[in-house]
């Protein structure tokens, strides 16, 4: 034998003995690494689950509230920036000091049209935004649109406000229609993560029908209730910074005649000088850097806080139906009775909320009380809208058609009262009713949006549609805003009796679609198709990888809802799975 070869032999015959010696035999080896690897004696299975679920839960939670904060201080600063700069732009000797021949005044108007003119054909592309850059990510770019806004105002020309407005109707609908989505299936996620010991939950099937109402209730009832606020942060720049310029109502009112039901257009007789001196310019830049750090922190937090709506495997099915289909479902889905019936309900929400920053505020509250009262005006509004959404809680409790019926009753008490009454000029002694309206007109404001985004969500429940319903309620409200800036001449009378008229036929379309549910009628509800996988790269090497759900159409064949129609049954033959699933892997980001 060679030498070395027997050397080796040797030395291994040597360490065999060695660990011989030592008691180490084969089984003693496994059971010291079954020591080191295997499981602690003190490891609770059960224990560390309940503990990773409360960790979900706690990071949805996060998820709704930095989501409603992001929408607060975008819609806050958008709101307190263009109330300021009109505000500004009306003053005679501010244009004509500051931009002599620039024609502000024309520039205004078409800002205004800029951004009330261009959601008309939001219905067009809001449905392909979020399904390709996901509903986060529509969030995001939409309030980046917003700080755009914010930023164009540094240099005001032509050039930068015109196209900033349009970019901002552009966004309008695309980030409401995201941020409705995306509360949604926050509710949805937190019941997975709530019950995940159930059954249904486990092996990823249907919930039951209105599983996850409650929370749809508690996380759109917390949103709005941070949202309204945004009204109360949108006069800071006037009660901080403008305020302080503004002349006093003895003058800017001296040539108003009539007020409130007896007025028509926009405050006539105002006078064209409101500012007893002319802001500098480096105050009305830190002003405006203010509003910019506010913008962008919102941004960062959506960036950071928010997590994603769905997993990635999702958001791939969600997309892989055809941008064809993602075109066409919007108008597919406006054939089912219950959006039909809620229509003149989304038109009348638009009428309102605009109708409480113009006709209200100036007609009635500047007309009496004076410009420098405006911001406590909204702030009122603003401070009952939020405190009061908090009603929208009674629906776990109540029947859910309290909630839109209240508000509408008490909005039509308010426009029958608005409708009789004008209050005289320059008149301090109207602010307590004053104010009473407001905070009475911020409750209906209230019931009347957390009660239409918890209808909706409780109504369609398939996470493959929600997008589209959302993006189909705030497209009819934006078209009842643009409304609202055509009728800006017209009598306040004629306002407000379109207004009593379309909240009648938002009530009565409501209680019929109420009744025609309760009887069981039929609706059509159109097919989502199935995810069109392609046999490439590793996301689709098995059918048994994809996370899609099945429509909302093969829901009808569940005893839950006997009275659910399929558009095209014949084609539906895949079987419906969960409308909330329980994440397979910790890859959702939720943070």
């Amino acid at each position: 034998m060679d030498p070395a070869m027997e050397k080796g032999s040797n030395c291994c015959q040597d360490a065999a003995d060695t660990a011989g010696g030592n008691g180490l035999s084969p089984e003693g080896t496994e059971a010291q690494l079954d020591d080191f690897v295997g499981a602690h004696p003190d490891y609770n299975e059960e224990e560390e689950e309940q503990k990773y679920f409360r960790r979900k839960r706690l990071g949805i939670v996060k998820n709704v509230l930095a989501a409603s904060l992001a929408a607060m201080l975008t819609y806050g600063v958008y709101l307190g920036l263009l109330q300021m700069q009109l505000i500004l732009h009306y003053d005679e000797t501010y244009r004509e000091v500051k931009y002599s021949n620039m024609e502000l005044e024309d520039i205004d108007r078409k800002v205004l049209m800029g951004i009330n003119v261009t959601p008309i054909v939001a219905l067009l592309y809001t449905p392909v935004l979020i399904r390709f850059f996901g509903t986060k990510w529509t969030m995001f770019l939409a309030m980046g649109i917003y700080a755009l806004f914010v930023s164009s105002n540094y240099w005001e020309r032509y050039y930068t406000l015109v196209p900033s407005a349009v970019a901002i109707g552009v966004a309008i609908v695309p980030l409401w229609a995201s941020i409705g989505n995306y509360i949604t299936r926050m509710a949805q996620k937190y019941y997975e993560y709530a019950n995940y010991k159930e059954e249904h939950v486990q092996e990823q099937q249907r919930a039951p029908r209105g599983a996850c109402n409650a929370y749809i209730v508690v996380f759109h009832t917390v949103f709005y209730a941070c949202f309204h606020l945004s009204f109360v942060c949108a006069q800071m720049p006037m009660l901080f910074f403008l305020n302080n310029y503004l002349y006093q109502l003895n003058h800017t009112l001296f040539g108003v005649k009539h007020c409130g039901t007896l007025s028509k257009g926009m405050l006539p007789g105002f006078n064209k000088t409101v500012l007893q001196s002319l802001p500098r310019s480096v105050n009305l830049i830190i002003v405006e850097s203010a509003l910019m750090a506010a913008a962008f922190l919102s941004m960062l937090v959506v960036l950071v806080l928010c997590g994603s709506a769905y997993r990635p495997t999702e958001e791939i099915d969600l997309r892989s139906i055809g941008w064809g289909n993602i075109f066409q479902l919007p108008f597919k889905h406006m054939r089912d009775y219950r959006l039909r019936h809620l229509f003149p309900f989304f038109i009348y929400s638009g009428f309102e909320v605009l109708f409480v920053c113009t006709g209200f505020s100036l007609n009635y509250g500047v007309c009496a009380i004076g410009l420098e009262k405006l911001a406590y005006l909204l702030m009122a509004y603003g401070f009952s809208a939020s405190a009061f959404s908090s009603l929208a809680l009674c629906t776990l409790r109540l029947r859910r058609q309290s909630l839109l019926l209240a508000g509408a009753f008490i909005h039509a008490a308010l426009l029958v009262t608005l409708f009789c009454w004008a209050p005289e000029p320059r008149s301090l002694v109207q602010a307590p009713l004053l104010y009473a309206l407001a905070v009475l007109w911020g409750i209906g404001s209230a019931l009347n949006k957390t009660g239409i985004s918890i209808l909706l969500g409780m109504l369609y429940e398939d996470k493959e549609r929600q997008d589209f319903v959302f993006t189909i309620y705030h497209w009819w409200q934006a078209l009842a805003i643009f409304v609202v800036y055509l009728w800006l001449e017209l009598p306040m009378k004629a306002k407000l009796s379109i207004m009593l008229l379309a909240l009648a036929a938002a009530s009565g379309a409501y209680m019929w679609m109420e009744h025609k549910l309760a009887r069981h009628v039929t609706y059509r509800v159109p097919r989502i198709p199935r995810p069109r996988h392609k046999v490439r790269g590793y996301r689709y090497l098995e059918e048994d990888d994809s996370d899609e759900t099945g429509s909302e159409g093969e829901a009808a064949r569940d005893k839950d809802e006997p009275g659910e129609a399929q558009e095209r049954p014949e084609e539906a033959k895949h079987p419906a799975e969960a409308a909330c699933e329980l994440p397979k892997e910790d890859g959702d980001g939720l943070g």
